[in-house]
């Protein structure tokens, strides 16, 4: 979770090395301050007691959320500087991060490990292979060659919103073309997007 003092330091710094001095007028100061408040003054009642969140921020606000990213963004400077030194990729998309490697895979471990002690509050737990998931897209390294595709859970059900179901009718005609769009999109052969057509067909006939 986010050190409450600490993000709010990295937020005006965030700001500073984007350029800014205010924000639609606001002064820097005033919105360290306005985020405090926002961060700092979340409690909650349990067994007759008032409880104040000390550390992070409240769940579900848009709020936290950025400034998770922005945390992230500070955490992540030594890791996109090292990937960018090597040539390689470095992508991430809030907590998910997707990276490339040539080296060897002792010298991968030991800088995931280092990577690990940059901050005390940020772990991360990695997956090494020739194929992996990233989001809902499934990136395979083939010889060299990367070729991607959908990617479902396993623990993933086969349903959308039923035909019969009462709903506009453009809801379905959406879902058809949101999932042919996503398999056009991810499919990098044409082997890829037949799999994932036929996937999608047969989700449309088991919600009739």
């Amino acid at each position: 979770m986010l050190p409450q003092e600490e993000a709010l330091d990295i937020l005006i710094e965030f700001l500073h090395v984007h350029g800014y001095t205010k924000v639609k007028g606001i002064s820097l100061d005033t919105i360290r301050i306005l985020a405090a408040i926002v961060l700092q003054e979340n409690v909650c009642v349990y067994n007759n007691k008032i409880y104040k969140q000390m550390l992070g921020g409240a769940m579900g606000s848009s709020f936290t959320l950025t400034l998770a990213n922005i945390f992230m963004w500070k955490w992540q400077k030594e890791f996109v500087r090292r990937q960018d030194i090597s040539g390689e990729f470095y992508g991430r998309y809030i907590d998910d991060i997707f990276m490339t490697w040539n080296k060897s895979e002792n010298e991968l471990r030991k800088l995931l490990d280092a990577a690990n002690s940059w901050h005390p509050n940020i772990k991360l737990e990695y997956k090494i292979s020739k194929s992996l998931p990233f989001l809902d897209v499934l990136l395979t390294n083939s010889n060299g060659i990367l070729l991607t595709s959908v990617y479902h859970k396993p623990a993933a059900e086969p349903y959308v919103v039923p035909f019969i179901s009462d709903h506009p009718r453009h809801v379905f005609i959406n879902v058809i073309q949101t999932s042919l769009a996503r398999a056009a999109r991810y499919s990098s052969t044409l082997e890829a997007f037949n799999h994932e057509q036929r996937y999608i067909q047969l989700t449309l006939l088991y919600n009739g």
